[in-house]
């Protein structure tokens, strides 16, 4: 059990934040839930416990000051901040041809500037404190090039921060770990991909990282489906 510990996750309202949200608490984690949208997240704190374990806060996660004052709101709340999952983003259709400029924009700024900031956001108080888990949501898009996907490269984008953070923290007793997924079941897909994870799996490797004693570091979980080659 956690014993009170608090969580930060961005892109909380759905999917693999909303999903982790959960199995954080139930292990004893109070959490802190953020999104650009607070109706999904206010259901989901009360769905938790309310005031006592949960707390949502609107945050775009392009904003510096929405991301400072995510940090902030954990610490004012619960008094400290001992992990954040930076898991907000989303994709585009393959081929450099497809989807608007302004789409791919707003993905880059999401999926990649977004989790730099939340890195910022959370590194000065980490570095205070010499402890903290930061996690990223990258993907198997991270890790193998896909034909015709700029998601597949703010992925890989994900994936250098992680072990750049990693190098810069290592004289540190702050963790670094990034999250790798195949394919999800999640809003990500307007159509339901057959034989895909679902959230909880993800929350479960998730939570296998946080579980972890304090000399030991997972650096990357890496999860496909059991059929997916790539």
């Amino acid at each position: 059990m956690a014993d009170g510990r608090v969580l930060a996750i961005t892109g909380a309202s759905s999917g693999i934040g909303a999903a982790t949200a959960r199995a954080a608490a139930k292990d004893g984690w109070r959490v802190v839930l953020a999104a650009r949208s607070t109706d999904k997240l206010e259901e989901l704190a009360e769905e938790l416990g309310g005031a006592d374990t949960a707390l949502a806060v609107r945050c775009d996660v392009t904003s510096w000051d929405d991301q400072q004052a995510l940090v902030a709101a954990a610490l004012e709340r619960f008094g400290a901040l001992d992990a954040v999952l930076a898991n907000a983003g989303f994709g585009a259709k393959r081929g450099f041809l497809e989807e608007s400029v302004e789409h791919w924009k707003a993905m880059i700024d999401t999926n990649v500037y977004g989790a730099a900031l939340s890195i910022r956001a959370a590194l000065t108080h980490f570095r205070e404190q010499n402890s903290g888990h930061m996690l990223i949501t990258s993907s198997v898009a991270g890790r193998r090039t896909l034909p015709g996907s700029l998601y597949s490269a703010t992925k890989w984008a994900a994936t250098a921060m992680g072990h750049a953070l990693r190098a810069e923290v290592a004289e540190t007793d702050i963790k670094v770990t990034l999250i790798e997924p195949g394919m999800v079941d999640t809003p990500f897909f307007e159509n339901r991909p057959e034989g895909a994870l679902e959230p909880d799996d993800i929350a479960r490797a998730v939570m296998f990282a946080l579980s972890q004693p304090g000399h030991m570091d997972v650096n990357e979980i890496l999860i496909r489906p059991i059929h997916q080659a790539g």
